[in-house]
């Protein structure tokens, strides 16, 4: 049995043991015997196939990615259901750039969590920079040259406005914003911090299996892309989803008002997305929650604070995870693995529980939900 065997039996059981569906997409880890080992025509002509299958992404990683450390990463993820955080195999990648904004607290700790991601998933030189308004992109585009950097990773609004003014040369991912504008899509994918409806939906179904209906109110240039998947969330949760589309607050407040003259608290649930002009705090949230509260209308929200003031629970970013994914997609991208693009959902989250809400609207959750929370209101 020769040592070639012996690596291609590996290869084959690691592929074995690291293919992962997740939120309807299938990851798989393809791994060559060497960078520049040239693969048979059939194999080729398989992956070929399988990279153009909707729903399907594959990681090509060559044997030197399974020394360590980087095989102990790749086994620990697997083991726990995480995505393969390794970059497509061979050659290169040189350094990553982070634009971030420069901004006071707390935004400042959110967004050094991320960094802090990138930093322990990213297998090369991450360098960061503080955008400001004396940013000069055209300095800042030859210095990336100087060093090499092929992808720029941007956080923040302005972390991606700066990273759309540099050369087109530039791969960008951006993370740290809710949604962007189709002018502001480039070349990578933008990890948006809304959550997954599929992931609220199921955490909603988990606490509140009575719940048939569920409503939402929206602008449909912030988060027409996250209501088209959200419909297709909630056909798979059983839910139907009432979506209504809302231009400013004053036409929000008077759907809202509808819905609580209408819903059925034995059947529908409200779901408060992240869109400034359809979910204020100071306007919409108060008249959401009396309203809930009074009519025993669950309300959950993308917004860990509505939580805090009465919302029965939000799903929330975890930071440090969100930036080993943007790690992840940056060294793909870089490598030449393919990336997705567009607007992506959150699916690294935390969830946050009102304890007294739920009391209320008699919705107990058993201990192995209690144990899946990560912040608790009121504070205990």
């Amino acid at each position: 049995m020769t040592l070639r065997f012996l690596r291609l039996l590996l290869t084959l059981l690691l592929v074995a043991c690291t293919v992962q569906a997740e939120a309807g997409v299938t990851r798989i880890a393809v791994i060559f015997a060497e960078a520049d080992d040239p693969s048979p025509a059939s194999f080729t002509g398989m992956l070929g196939g399988m990279e153009n299958t909707p729903g399907v992404e594959i990681i090509r990683l060559t044997l030197r990615d399974l020394e360590e450390p980087r095989l102990s990463q790749l086994l620990n993820n697997a083991q726990r259901g995480g995505p393969i955080r390794l970059a497509a195999a061979g050659g290169n990648i040189g350094p990553i750039a982070v634009f971030y904004p420069d901004i006071g607290e707390p935004y400042r700790s959110v967004f050094s969590k991320i960094i802090e991601g990138i930093e322990e998933s990213a297998q090369a030189k991450v360098s960061s920079y503080a955008v400001g308004s004396n940013f000069n992109a055209q300095a800042v585009s030859g210095e990336l040259k100087r060093q090499d950097v092929r992808v720029v990773i941007a956080l923040g609004r302005n972390g991606l406005k700066a990273a759309s003014a540099l050369d087109k040369e530039f791969g960008v991912i951006a993370g740290g914003v809710v949604s962007v504008p189709d002018s502001e899509v480039r070349t990578g994918a933008i990890l948006s911090l809304a959550p997954d409806p599929a992931l609220l939906f199921a955490r909603l179904k988990a606490l509140s299996p009575k719940t048939q209906r569920v409503f939402v109110v929206f602008e449909p240039r912030q988060n027409a892309w996250l209501i088209k998947l959200a419909k297709d969330a909630a056909r798979g949760q059983g839910i139907e989803l009432v979506a209504q589309e809302a231009g400013d607050l004053k036409s929000a407040l008077a759907i809202y008002q509808n819905i609580f003259a209408t819903a059925d608290a034995k059947r529908d649930a409200l779901w408060l997305p992240q869109d400034s002009a359809t979910v204020d705090d100071s306007l919409v949230l108060p008249l959401v929650l009396q309203e809930s509260w009074s009519k025993g209308i669950p309300v959950f929200s993308s917004n860990v604070s509505h939580v805090k003031r009465g919302a029965l629970f939000a799903l929330y970013p975890n930071n440090v995870e969100l930036g080993r994914n943007l790690a992840t997609s940056a060294l793909g991208m870089a490598s030449g693995s393919p990336v997705a693009r567009g607007v992506l959902p959150l699916r690294d989250v935390l969830t946050a529980f009102n304890t007294r809400t739920a009391s209320h609207l008699g919705l107990t959750p058993s201990k192995a939900q209690q144990q899946g929370f990560d912040l608790l209101f009121p504070e205990q």
